[in-house]
């Protein structure tokens, strides 16, 4: 006997303060926009140091990305049930991220933007939205927050 399909959940709590999911086009775009930032990645020099950072296979992160940015975005609840709370500090401690990271992985995600989100409004507001992020986990000693 099979059991039944657990549905997914149409929104992820706290989906009214990040409404993105929709405006986006779903989890197609968001699919594409990590195919793309990760290529990106892969392909300019600026950003071999952060390359290096993660695994040679990348199928396993894109899939957490994917998960991550649906979820983050007030779609499906897709990330938090698997993983828990996200502790993106925390996640990336174990690697030296200053400003140098922190430039190439925008590098990387303004090009997968661009590429992947028609809508400039929309492109711009995830660009601010995704440099908090990438400022907010910075370790370096000059930083606002304590290394760790």
């Amino acid at each position: 006997m099979n059991k039944p399909v657990q549905p997914i959940p149409p929104v992820a709590a706290g989906a009214a303060a990040n409404p993105y999911y929709d405006r986006l086009g779903g989890v197609d775009v968001i699919t594409r926009l990590v195919d793309r930032f990760y290529f990106h990645m892969d392909t300019l020099p600026v950003a071999a140091g952060i390359r290096v950072m993660h695994p040679a296979d990348l199928s396993p992160i894109k899939q957490v990305l994917v998960k991550y940015l649906s979820e983050w975005t007030g779609g499906p609840k897709l990330y938090s049930p698997e993983r828990g709370h996200p502790r993106l500090r925390f996640k990336h401690s174990a690697f030296a991220i200053g400003p140098a990271e922190r430039d190439a992985w925008m590098a990387c995600m303004r090009l997968a933007l661009n590429e992947a989100v028609p809508d400039a409004t929309l492109r711009g507001q995830l660009e601010q939205s995704f440099l908090k992020i990438a400022d907010f986990i910075r370790n370096d000693a000059g930083h606002l927050h304590e290394p760790h």
